[in-house]
C-alpha cells in the first residue's frame, strides 16, 4: 500500500500519541487537513471516535483520531 510522505507522517505522529489518539484539531495544527485523515479512515488506516469533554465548565464533542493495526503495518511497510 503507497502513502503519500503527509500520510506517512500523520500515521506516524498517531502511532507516537499512544492509546486515546490525537484530537482532529490538534492534528490541523500540524497541517494535516481533514480530507487527508478522511482519507486515512476510509482505508481503514485511522478511526475517528468522538469524545464529551469538559472544559471551562461546558461540555464539547472532540473528534479523535487513532491509528489502525492496519496502519501501523502500513506503515511498518513503508520503512
Amino acid at each position: 500500500m503507497l502513502l503519500s510522505a503527509d500520510q506517512r507522517r500523520a500515521l506516524a505522529t498517531l502511532s507516537t500519541a499512544g492509546p486515546d489518539g490525537v484530537a482532529q484539531a490538534l492534528l490541523s495544527t500540524y497541517g494535516f487537513d481533514a480530507s487527508m485523515i478522511a482519507g486515512l479512515v476510509n482505508r481503514g488506516l485511522a478511526t475517528l471516535a468522538t469524545e464529551k469533554v469538559l472544559a471551562s465548565g461546558k461540555v464539547s464533542a472532540v473528534v479523535v483520531v487513532s491509528i489502525t493495526e492496519a496502519g501501523r503495518r502500513a506503515l511498518a511497510a513503508e520503512d
